[in-house]
């Protein structure tokens, strides 16, 4: 059974925050200062930003072979969540510089990164922030 959460909510319940730098990954427990600081500047990103349906959908597989290239934060949530009819155990989202924009792919332990997405427009603010941050992390 899922349990039915506001999208910016969401966040606020993760249990970890994984962030994959070119295939390495690092984890970091809610009660880390690591953690506080990437929920915080996430947050703060978001603050604002519109929900919008997302254009898309993810495959596993692809999603998979793409989080070893590149820069990637994964929110992990205790059980599964749910938003929009949409159920979720984690949320993955490619972090570059200079996106406006993102979709968060949905994992599911049945099926993996496969199927639709979310996507947020930042509304006028970019991913600068956190894509420093996480390179220091």
């Amino acid at each position: 059974m899922s349990i039915c959460v506001n999208l910016d909510d969401a966040f606020k319940s993760a249990e970890t925050i994984n962030v994959y730098n070119e295939g390495v990954i690092k984890s970091y427990a809610s009660n880390s200062k690591n953690f506080e600081e990437i929920l915080d500047c996430w947050m703060d990103m978001i603050s604002n930003a519109h929900i919008m349906p997302a254009l898309g959908v993810s495959l596993n597989h692809l999603t998979t072979e793409a989080i070893q290239s590149g820069l990637w934060v994964e929110f992990g949530f205790a059980e599964q969540l749910e938003s929009g009819e949409l159920p979720y155990e984690k949320l993955l989202i490619q972090v570059a510089k200079g996106f406006y924009g993102f979709n968060l792919i949905r994992y599911n332990s049945v099926g993996g990164y496969d199927g639709r997405c979310f996507y947020y427009d930042l509304n006028g603010k970019n991913m600068d922030k956190l894509y420093e941050l996480l390179l220091k992390s």
